[in-house]
């Protein structure tokens, strides 16, 4: 029995689980910062890194009262250690370090990404399903990272292919810039989400992003010029501006409804559209990945969606469909797991606990790091 604590600093969430056997979650702490950065529309690095130093003590021994465990009945501590926000990486790389050097545990270095694909794996666990079948093409899609991989495993270790990758703005963070732009508050994803499905899809059309060299890579930087050039064409900047006040005067954040009442119906359309887009583009370049992969003679044997967009009511149902149609399950964590959290980084450092892959005191923190 390993029971790992996991520590997750990487962006704008301070998280701390202990995980089991890297399938039983004992505790699962998130201590957003969502307040604090919607002041200014978006995560600023200096102060996720003060609110991760404000944090990561308290949630930490919150994590380990809920799992009933003190540190020294800890096996491991798993951390962050890349791709995020450097300065926000630190904070958790060092009091791990810390935690790990008073109690005389291994300390185990986590790619952030590769946590994200093993949330799909916790969940299947958690519901007591077997894991899914490998190969598997994954798509990580989230406000920092839209990427698919090809998931394979070995003994026990995974190896990870990218297939595709984007080449400038992730999905969640053209959510996040769009619904800015539109007076909507931040983060915008779950907002439009929740929104389009009071819109028309078909009201504006944004055509398909084509890209020369690899087809299964992204781009999601056109689309918010051509959301904009609608706001333009529409004539909501007025409508926009008055959105705008009217929050303002709210001594509370604004609930969807209320968020749909500032909203008209060209608005409404026009995020619908937007949505419809994206998700369509998520969708057409992950069946592409699986027509290549089969091309190549090695077919996948199953879909995984993961990361903070992988929570978005309409990229499940239409990957869902997609997948099915092709006789492919498709696999995805709860929401609680799509988003930053903890847990995934302890259930990714479990295969490490197995291999006894400990870190030492000169694991860093990479704003860069490629999974593989």
């Amino acid at each position: 029995m390993a029971r790992i604590l996991g520590i997750e600093t990487s962006c704008d969430e301070t998280a701390a689980a202990v995980i089991e056997d890297g399938r039983t979650i004992l505790s699962n702490v998130v201590l957003s910062q969502i307040p604090v950065h919607r002041l200014y529309g978006g995560v600023v690095p200096e102060l996720a890194s003060r609110e991760h130093l404000r944090g990561i003590v308290p949630v930490v021994r919150q994590a380990l009262e809920q799992a009933q465990l003190a540190l020294v009945q800890v096996d491991a501590v798993a951390v962050t250690h890349g791709p995020g926000l450097a300065g926000a990486l630190l904070v958790g790389i060092t009091y791990a370090k810390a935690l790990t050097g008073a109690a005389g545990k291994p300390l185990i270095g986590v790619n952030h990404l590769e946590g994200h694909l093993h949330a799909v794996l916790l969940e299947e666990r958690r519901q007591g399903r077997s894991d899914p079948a490998l190969p598997a093409i994954a798509l990580v899609v989230s406000g920092g990272h839209t990427q698919l991989y090809r998931v394979e495993r070995s003994g026990e270790q995974y190896r990870y292919r990218t297939l595709g990758q984007t080449r400038d703005d992730a999905a969640g963070e053209a959510y996040d810039k769009v619904a800015k732009l539109l007076g909507l508050g931040y983060p915008g994803g779950p907002l439009l989400d929740k929104l389009s499905a009071h819109g028309t899809a078909e009201a504006a059309r944004f055509g398909r992003i084509r890209l020369k060299g690899n087809p299964l890579d992204f781009s999601f930087s056109g689309i918010k010029t051509a959301v904009l050039r609608q706001v333009q064409t529409l004539g909501l900047e007025a409508e926009i501006a008055a959105r705008r006040q009217a929050v303002a005067k709210l001594d509370h954040p604004p609930s969807a409804d209320e968020w749909r009442a500032l909203c008209s119906p060209a608005t409404l359309d026009l995020i619908a559209s937007f949505q419809a887009a994206v998700v369509t583009d998520l969708v057409e370049r992950t069946m592409a990945a699986v027509d290549q992969v089969a091309e190549a003679g090695d077919p996948a044997a199953s879909l995984w969606l993961t990361g903070g967009v992988a929570a978005n009511r309409a990229l499940r149902e239409k990957l869902g469909e997609a997948g099915k149609g092709l006789g492919l399950p498709v696999s995805f964590p709860a929401p609680s797991l799509c988003t930053d959290n903890a847990a995934m980084i302890a259930a990714a450092a479990y295969p490490r606990w197995q291999r006894q892959e400990w870190a030492d005191a000169s694991l860093a923190a990479f704003a860069q790091l490629a999974l593989s």
